[in-house]
Order: structure tokens, then sequence, then C-alpha cells
């Protein structure tokens, strides 16, 4: 699904960008400060219950003010989203398509609906291609995993299913940790999904039921073997780093964790010596690290 004039799979290389939701419960400010003093080629910017998320003049002048680009929107659809925006699941998609389009974001990245949202899930697979033709956004819609109780039993709680590979959907996201917590191989996934593989979240897991979303290399999903696939697919979409770092207890740590998971992508995408950007000569941690003026 490409634009005239873009470049082809073999043109780009896979930009390495950063979540939002990594440096949570810090800001959006702090992810665009976080990015531009290690290195990291572009944000996607997690709209949820942090105010500067949602409002896209903030988030305009934070990419501006750090020199670093939105690589992608994430929808407010998760559990504890569901109020940001409104109720209704497709205005809320339809406003994330009208951010990504200001900021100059080529994609939405968008979870399956809830088994509960019949309505919504109806009709979401002709739904999502509707709104990609109208909007001219990709809508990657993202991988997710059964709720398991126990190791052996899971619940499949979201419609049409959990595994994007299994429906038409022009534009999908492969996440590490979703696919640790359904105990699917992300790379058979990404096979399968072939070239409507658009955008990935990179982080780890261990398997359990729980979706820990670990910096990649620490869990037992195949991280490198994941992205030295992806290198050699042709995939030139954006690899974008969506860990847990709300258990760290110093803004060092956070920033040790993020730079360690920019120096893992950097090596296994095979990009330079993943020495990770210049992580050595700015910090977070007493190196005057600011949200930006928006913040």
């Amino acid at each position: 699904m490409s634009a005239p004039g873009e470049p082809t799979q073999q043109q780009r290389q896979p930009r390495v960008g950063l979540s939002s939701s990594s440096v949570y419960p810090e800001s959006t400010g702090h992810a665009f400060a976080y990015a531009a003093s290690l290195g990291y080629d572009a944000v996607e910017v997690m709209v949820g219950i942090d105010a500067l998320s949602q409002d896209i003049g903030a988030v305009a002048q934070l990419s501006e003010h750090h020199g670093v680009p939105v690589c992608a929107v994430h929808a407010p659809t998760l559990l504890l989203t569901q109020r940001v925006w409104g109720t209704e699941p497709w205005g809320k998609l339809q406003r994330s398509a009208e951010m990504a389009t200001a900021l100059g974001a080529e994609v939405v990245v968008v979870h399956p609906p809830f088994r509960w949202q019949k309505e919504y899930a109806r009709d979401f697979v002709n739904g999502i291609a509707a709104l990609e033709n109208s909007s001219g956004i990709r809508f990657a819609v993202e991988n997710m995993y059964p709720w398991r109780a126990t190791q052996r039993r899971g619940l499949e709680m979201y419609l049409p299913g959990w595994d994007p590979s299994e429906e038409p959907y022009a534009n999908t996201t492969v996440d590490l940790s979703h696919a640790a917590s359904a105990q699917a191989d992300p790379v058979a996934m990404a096979k399968r999904l072939g070239d409507r593989l658009r955008h990935v979240h990179l982080t780890d897991g261990s398997g359990s039921p729980k979706d820990e979303h670990l910096v990649p290399g620490r869990g037992v999903t195949g991280a490198a073997d994941f992205l030295r696939y992806v290198a050699g697919s042709g995939f030139a979409g954006d690899v974008v780093l969506e860990i847990n770092t709300r258990r760290v207890t110093t803004r060092q740590e956070r920033e040790d964790d993020l730079a360690e998971s920019l120096a893992f992508a950097r090596e296994h995408l095979g990009q330079g010596d993943g020495s990770g950007g210049t992580s050595g000569t700015s910090g977070t941690s007493g190196s005057g690290v600011t949200e930006g003026p928006s913040a």
C-alpha cells in the first residue's frame, strides 16, 4: 500500500522509534526529550490520559522543538483509555487519523475490538479498510493475545480475533510482548503477513499470561531473530520500542533501559555498531533533559 513517489521497501531502512508509553508515568514531552537525547529516529504518540498526548498542537510543538518526527499515532483503544476522546470507537479512530495527518505520521496503530464491543466488531475489517481509503492513513491492526487465567486455558477477548494474520487487513502491527503472552511465534506471524506487516512494537516477554513489555533481549520471544528476519525481508516500516519502565526507581534507570533497547534494535537490524546514538553525551539524570516548550 505505497503512495506514489513513496520510498520502496528496498530504498529505506526501518526507522527505530520510541513509543511515548515507554516513559510512563513521565509525560509525552519527556518521551520526545529522551528520543532526541538518545538518538531515536522518531516517536510514536500513545494517545492516553496524559493531556499532552491528546493535543495536536502541543505534540507538533514538541516534535519541532526536539527535531524528532512523529512516525505513528496509537489510537486510544486500550482498556485504560476507553473514555479518552469519548466512548464511540469509530470517532476515536477518525480523530487518530486527523492527528496523524496533522503531524505527518503515516500510521495509526489500533487494537481489535473487545468482545463486548459487538457493534463495533461486527464490521471492523471493512470499517478499517474504509477509513484507510477516506483518510489516506494506514491503520495497522495490532496482534493481541488470549486472556489466560492459567498457562493452558485462554479466553478469546477480541473480535474478530487477536491474530491479525487471520483477517484481510491491509496493514498490521506485530507486538513482541503480545506474541509472548499468546505463546505465538512472531517470525511465523510476520511470514504469514508478508508485506501487510507495516509496523513493529519492539519489546519482549517471558511467555507468562501477563503482558510484560520487557526490554528486548530480556525475554524468550526471540526478539533478535525477529529483527534479523525483519531486516532481511525488505520491511521498511517503523520499529518502535514499547517497553514498560514503570518499576524503575530513577530516571537514570529509565534512560539506561531506553538506551539498551535502542542499541539492541540497531545491532539486530544491522544499522551500525548498535551504539544507540548519543546516549553517552546527554542523559536525563542531571543532564538537563526537559520536556520542551509545551510540557
